[in-house]
């Protein structure tokens, strides 16, 4: 497994924003009342299938991070991060649904400081998929008072009151293969009918939830806010500009060949993951230049990897599936394969940003 492409065994849930989307495209319980997060790519929560033979054993994967910690993630990464894996790739389902709690992350600094992590859950959602009028909140609008929000977000804690969120929060609409960034300390919310692929650092969870459209969870309380942490990591200065010119739509092409064009998405500079974009009708060229790579089929039917030196046996990826590509396997390729054969097909990949670690340390912008 350490040396070549795998999945991991994805867990789904419902909750109380939960959608419909992913029934349909995971083949899930059609009598379930919604699944909220698919739990596609959390090698510390999924598990690991290994054949012996017609015998199938399931071990938890976290024991491939811990056993072949080197040959999965990489020097560099393993250096920085000891044997944890440190990306994270899960499915936001809203579609019918309803809005996610509008919250926030802690910065590096607070979560080293209050919590004795060493790196936070910095994120982004790229929208596999949507629904006329679908939307984000992402950062804050031009005319909010910090005073005032935080005021109001305790009233509705404390006395019941409704939280306009659309007074302090910018509120913009989002398609199919937007990719929004959202590096700690940004105020955000996904909004319902839509279908987010998150794409984010993996400390476990710290998500400070500042309001929950007064709704209770499935189990009939109230989820946890808070707001005592959450105003402390509020970026105020992250409004309409600074949002529009920084986290939406990173866009850049940075390479292209016979049949595929390359795309770097993001993640923001502040983010230690690093996510490239392929478009194509061809085989793409890949290489894991000594890091871990995850990547998810974001747009096609089914694709095939495969080794240049036939290293590993080809792998089968269908739509919305996300795969690990160890350090260890270094060159492999990606083309469509079955039905996508003569159609256009797109992988998002990510990866440690290799600037970002020098001599084992993380170099990270904490403001």
């Amino acid at each position: 497994a350490s040396h070549q492409p795998f999945r991991v065994v994805p867990f789904f849930d419902p909750g109380p924003w939960g959608g419909q989307w992913l029934k349909e495209v995971a083949d899930l319980d059609r009598s379930a009342l919604n699944y909220a997060w698919g739990f596609d790519c959390v090698p510390e929560e999924n598990s690991l299938l290994l054949k012996f033979g017609e015998t199938t054993f399931e071990i938890p994967s976290i024991n491939l991070v811990l056993k072949k910690p080197v040959e999965l993630l990489g020097e560099k990464v393993y250096g920085r991060f000891g044997a944890e894996f440190p990306i994270r790739f899960d499915f936001l389902d809203t579609m019918d649904g309803g809005n996610l709690s509008l919250q926030v992350h802690p910065t590096n600094r607070y979560i080293k400081e209050h919590f004795g992590m060493e790196y936070t859950q910095d994120e982004s959602y790229y929208l596999l998929d949507v629904k006329d009028g679908a939307h984000v909140y992402l950062g804050l609008r031009d005319d909010v008072e910090p005073e005032k929000m935080i005021r109001e977000l305790k009233m509705s804690q404390n006395d019941g009151m409704q939280f306009d969120a659309d007074k302090h929060v910018q509120k913009w609409p989002v398609n199919k293969h937007d990719h929004v960034l959202i590096p700690a300390g940004t105020v955000h919310c996904s909004g319902k009918n839509s279908v987010v692929l998150e794409i984010s650092a993996t400390p476990y969870i710290f998500t400070f939830k500042l309001w929950d459209w007064g709704r209770l969870g499935l189990d009939g309380k109230p989820r946890p806010i808070n707001i005592t942490h959450g105003e402390k990591v509020i970026q105020w200065d992250r409004r309409v500009e600074w949002t529009k010119n920084n986290l939406i739509n990173r866009f850049e092409k940075v390479a292209e060949g016979d049949g595929w064009v390359e795309e770097r998405t993001g993640l923001h500079e502040f983010q230690f993951i690093e996510t490239r974009r392929h478009w194509f009708t061809g085989t793409v060229p890949h290489h894991t230049n000594g890091g871990v790579n995850v990547i998810n089929l974001v747009e096609g039917r089914e694709v095939l990897v495969e080794s240049p030196n036939h290293a590993f046996e080809p792998f089968i990826v269908h739509y919305a599936e996300t795969f690990i590509v160890p350090a260890a396997v270094g060159s492999y390729t990606i083309r469509p394969y079955g039905e996508s054969v003569g159609t256009k097909c797109a992988t998002l990949k990510a990866f440690v940003r290799t600037e970002h670690l020098k001599n084992g340390y993380h170099l990270s912008v904490s403001k």
